[in-house]
């Protein structure tokens, strides 16, 4: 359904679940003083898009005007597609990652879920890959479809149920009364039969993908990063050759070496964090097209929003370590996929992660074809999403400003529209709080 109002627009009513056609079969066009070429990296003026259905049947610089068109003319903003953020966590926000499992029960952090899921929506992240529940095991599949059917606004969804851990592994409550018994945030494998297990069981209940902690606790002691590998190479081959008698994939936490190399050898799809890769490691990578995701905007949250004594200088140091090792990264040719590890810091807020990796070196073309191309292809959506094409879905968004000349104009977003339903229109410049509006 089309959904159009003259002021700020955020939709959040039922029903969700009636696609655009269903409502409405005319064709939509919409204009812009700006469209951007994610391919060739570059903005052209005008922009115009044709929607039929839930699909794009035409995009560039002008297409064909049905005489049944509705036309919505979106002024001086960039039409482009939605924005696919790579690492996300639903089931996570500010404050209650540690004790989460402890103190809210899983109905409520469904219910935080999808408010979340709406939020990142509404600031025109269309799709989105979640990498684990943190201990909620396959909550997320709920949210996932809940989505699809229409019933709640959200992104298109990748999810992972809980990540996998070794027992006394990177989630596994370390540092309370053990005879408490404190949940893990993650599912116990500890053998290459474990780790198969524990992915059909996932399976099972609704996996897209499988996560894997492949490091713990990363140390960094002036110019020297150590983290220690918690999966063997064989361990993690394991894991992607059962992901691929499935048709799934395997990403992996995973900060530093040997660790990387491991998960580089074994194949995996993605290497998230990636503070540091040996020159094999990255060899590899740029071989196999596995994408590094940096993840840089939740250790900047970190750094200015420490937790405990200590914390803020110590992620400071991080991020600039990790700034420096993402140069050498970007010299050796790998591959890229933006995601921000969104929930211990708001939801909606994750443009930050594109500003960061245009800080630390990667040109602003690059970023959005490491978002959008990239992304699209991580998330086995290479032919549906991530560019304006004819076939596409009609994901897309306009953002005040040119996103090429300045990154920062992702954060100014004044249209969304998701499989062709107008989700978000602002009429209003300056009016950018669409998660606070009312149904």
């Amino acid at each position: 359904m089309k959904f159009l109002l003259s002021a700020v627009v955020a939709i959040a009513a039922f029903p969700f679940a009636v696609h655009a056609q269903d409502l409405d079969p005319n064709p939509i066009v919409l204009h812009a003083a700006h469209i951007l070429d994610v391919a060739a990296g570059k903005v052209l003026s005008p922009g115009e898009v044709l929607i039929v259905g839930d699909r794009i049947r035409e995009a560039g610089q002008q297409v064909q005007h049905p005489a049944d068109a509705q036309i919505i003319d979106l002024g001086d903003t960039t039409l482009m597609p939605g924005l696919i953020d790579a690492h996300t966590h639903l089931f996570l926000h500010p404050g209650a990652e540690d004790l989460q499992t402890v103190e809210e029960s899983v109905p409520q952090r469904v219910l935080q879920a999808a408010a979340a899921a709406k939020a990142d929506l509404f600031a025109g992240f269309t799709s989105e890959r979640d990498m684990g529940t943190e201990g909620a095991a396959c909550a997320d599949v709920a949210v996932r479809n809940a989505i699809d059917r229409g019933q709640i606004p959200g992104p298109r969804m990748r999810v992972a149920c809980n990540a996998i851990d070794i027992l006394g592994g990177h989630e596994d409550a370390i540092g309370y009364n053990p005879a408490q018994h404190v949940l893990s945030n993650a599912d116990y494998a500890n053998s290459a039969g474990e780790i198969v297990h524990v992915m059909r069981e996932q399976r099972k209940g609704g996996a897209d993908f499988t996560k894997i902690y492949e490091t713990g606790q990363d140390v960094l002691i002036g110019d020297t990063f150590t983290t220690p590998y918690q999966y063997t190479e064989a361990e993690l081959t394991a894991a992607v050759t059962e992901a691929r008698r499935t048709g799934s994939k395997v990403a992996v936490h995973c900060t530093g070496e040997p660790g990387a190399l491991f998960a580089a050898k074994a194949g995996v799809a993605s290497i998230d964090h990636a503070y540091q890769l040996s020159p094999e490691t990255m060899k590899l990578m740029r071989e196999k097209q596995i994408y590094a995701v940096p993840t840089f905007a939740i250790v900047e949250y970190f750094s200015q929003h420490p937790i405990y004594s200590g914390q803020g200088a110590r992620d400071q140091q991080e991020l600039a370590y990790h700034a420096a090792e993402f140069k050498k990264q970007l010299a050796a040719g790998v591959p890229f996929a933006v995601g921000s590890d969104v929930g211990p810091f708001p939801h909606g807020t994750q443009a930050r992660e594109f500003e960061l990796m245009v800080q630390f070196g990667m040109s602003p073309a690059d970023v959005l074809r490491s978002d959008l191309i990239n992304g699209a292809r991580l998330l086995d959506w290479a032919d549906s999403i991530g560019q304006l094409k004819p076939g596409f879905y009609a994901d897309i968004i306009a953002v005040r400003g040119d996103p090429i000349a300045d990154i920062s104009a992702l954060r100014h977003v004044a249209f969304v529209m998701k499989e062709g339903a107008i989700v978000v229109r602002k009429k209003q410049a300056g009016a950018e709080n669409n998660q606070q509006q009312k149904p």
